[in-house]
């Protein structure tokens, strides 16, 4: 099952008591994922379809709890791909059907008292912070998903109404998040957010703790190893500066020493010289201690750069690059 499919499920066994709650939800609901048929003598009906079992029970269980409406459902099998089962959700009576349009405001009455189908998420359905974690939760539900966080961070909801992307994208941003909305293929419009700290403020807005919970610790663990990465990197850089630096100055070294000998080195340069020869492995604080007396590590950089001079020197003097 994948990681947006088990955020699903534990969404689907929240409890919401108050009714202003469940019809924001089941308002988020029809706008996602739901379908409006009108049919003749003034027949009116709304479908969901979902292959995912526990949102099925979620909706059928909201219609209940809210209205006690006789509803249809039906299971079937999808022939293409991997065969999962579709269930199908039908509220078919006239006055129910009607009802459950009005309260969650799909169904309006204009001014000269002709119904339409409206988009715009109502004002009065989320006045409450406690209905717009709801409507959010149920836009989720009906058209959400999120990426599986061990591979990207990207949680998106897709509608195929301008007017209710946007309304649901400034809900979502009046929590203090940035989502946006750009439009995919053919009137798809994707509300989405790809900050990993930004995915789980709105996982705990909309209650998916486990989600949550299991994101943090990938996020946790992938931050731990990024650091670890960046010390070891920096460490080996490092320690390939050190080498470079260390065969620099034993290549200098060797050529002064066949060139004109180490003894024509003033005694600080060549006490310096000879120990590097000696321990080639040893670090400038791990030499400065073998002298005598002790110079500290600045003090044999400062004398190994001064042999560096004179080697360039006597390069230049005998034509050698």
């Amino acid at each position: 099952m994948s990681f947006s499919s088990k955020t699903k499920n534990d969404l689907s066994r929240i409890e919401s008591q108050t009714k202003c709650c469940l019809v924001a939800e089941l308002a988020a609901l029809i706008r996602m994922s739901g379908t409006i048929q009108i049919g003749g003598l003034k027949r009116i009906s709304i479908r969901f379809s979902t292959e995912n079992a526990a949102i099925a029970r979620r909706i059928f269980s909201l219609l209940k709890k809210i209205y006690s409406v006789h509803t249809e459902v039906m299971v079937t099998r999808n022939k293409q791909l991997k065969k999962n089962n579709n269930y199908l959700i039908i509220i078919s009576h006239k006055e129910n059907t009607k009802e459950i349009l009005e309260d969650t405001g799909v169904l309006v009455q204009d001014e000269n008292g002709l119904y339409k189908i409206s988009y715009r998420i109502p004002s009065k359905i989320v006045k409450n912070r406690c209905c717009k974690r709801a409507y959010i939760r149920g836009a989720f539900l009906g058209g959400g998903s999120i990426s599986d966080p061990d591979k990207t961070y990207h949680l998106e909801f897709v509608t195929h109404s301008e007017e209710h992307g946007k309304g649901l994208c400034k809900l979502i941003n009046s929590f203090g998040l940035n989502s946006k909305m750009i439009m995919r293929k053919e009137e798809n419009y994707v509300i989405y957010i790809k900050e990993g700290e930004q995915i789980v403020d709105l996982l705990n807005i909309i209650g998916a703790h486990s989600a949550l919970l299991k994101l943090e610790d990938i996020r946790i663990l992938k931050e731990v190893r990024n650091n670890i990465n960046r010390i070891v990197n920096c460490e080996t850089a490092n320690l390939s500066k050190t080498i470079d630096a260390a065969l620099r100055q034993l290549n200098n070294i060797k050529y002064i020493d066949e060139n004109k000998g180490i003894d024509s080195l003033p005694d600080n340069l060549a006490q310096v010289a000879r120990l590097r020869l000696e321990n080639r492995e040893a670090s400038l604080k791990e030499l400065g201690e073998m002298l005598n007396p002790p110079v500290g590590k600045s003090g044999v950089n400062h004398r190994l750069r001064k042999i560096e001079e004179i080697a360039e020197r006597l390069k230049k003097q005998k034509g050698d690059k």
